[in-house]
């Protein structure tokens, strides 16, 4: 039964999106004629645990504070139910503290080099601050999470670090158009996001995390998501015109075709109030995942 609630700390269905990002940095390597299968595969299993991570970390201290009261509307979580209790918890988020790293150093190694010398030292950097990012979210006296911050840093790691940064250490170098794909994974990430902040919204205002439902409001968080969409999705099929030169083919076909089932599946979500927006989170994970597979077969 312990192992249930371990399972749903990991918030399986989230994992989607890191994959998402790294496969997507995968194709635009393959694109350019490099790719190696070890690098590929050490950055998703180093952006897995980190996601787990900051899942583990979410979940302390949205406990510690408070903030996982029954009025939730989400699952229940692990420490909310008392089955795991924050000891445990501390000692996993140290256990994937260290999986990260155990997976990222050979990354780095392999990609750049050396961990301090060329490119390595920012990727060095990089890393850290992705560790420190996946537990400050919630966790510490100024989580960044409660000042609404955490959709900027959702773009960034998810959108721009992950993408490109793979697509770097596979090939040593990235192009300027790899902004847009870059850029549309992480306005998808961030969409997911919002619809986990959208759904706890009330207890969120009620526990003094201020995320950005809580301060635009529920109606004009359903705006932004649908920006966040549009932005997404657009930024997507704008870089496979340009890789097509405007020339309209089969394989852009399949890719207009996903990015429309995905915004027409989330444009449902407007009409929807908070307490029903639950199953939408996942929708788009998938989504994100199914678009990033796609470009990832189309650019081999």
């Amino acid at each position: 039964m312990k192992l249930r609630y371990w399972i749903e700390a990991a918030r399986l269905r989230t994992l989607p999106l890191s994959l998402a990002s790294i496969i997507a940095g995968g194709a635009l390597a393959r694109q350019s004629g490099r790719f190696r299968i070890d690098i590929f595969l050490l950055a998703l299993l180093t952006t897995t645990t980190l996601q787990i991570l900051s899942n583990f970390a979410n979940d302390y201290g949205d406990f510690v504070k408070g903030t996982d009261s029954d009025a939730r509307i989400g699952p229940r979580r692990g420490l909310q139910s008392g089955a795991i209790d924050l000891k445990q918890m501390q000692w996993a988020m140290i256990v994937l503290v260290g999986l990260s790293s155990l997976f990222g150093v050979p990354l780095i190694i392999l990609g750049s080099g050396s961990l301090l010398e060329g490119s390595g030292w920012l990727f060095t950097i990089l890393g850290l601050g992705a560790i420190a990012a996946a537990i400050a979210y919630t966790v510490g006296p100024r989580p960044y999470g409660y000042s609404g911050l955490g959709d900027i840093f959702v773009f960034l790691f998810f959108g721009p670090v992950a993408v490109l940064g793979t697509r770097f250490l596979i090939t040593g170098a990235w192009a300027g158009m790899d902004w847009l794909p870059a850029s549309a994974f992480g306005f998808l990430s961030v969409g997911v996001l919002n619809i986990n902040n959208m759904r706890d919204r009330e207890n969120d205002a009620a526990s003094g995390k201020h995320t950005l439902p809580v301060r635009l409001g529920l109606h004009g968080a359903k705006i932004y998501h649908r920006l966040l969409l549009v932005f997404g999705l657009g930024a997507l099929v704008l870089y496979g015109l340009i890789i097509t030169r405007f020339r309209m083919n089969w394989w852009f076909g399949g890719l207009w075709g996903i990015s429309l089932r995905i915004f027409i599946s989330q444009r449902q979500l407007l009409f929807r109030p908070s307490r029903e927006m639950d199953p939408f989170l996942k929708k788009l994970s998938l989504g994100a995942l199914a678009l990033a597979v796609y470009f990832f077969i189309w650019m081999g």
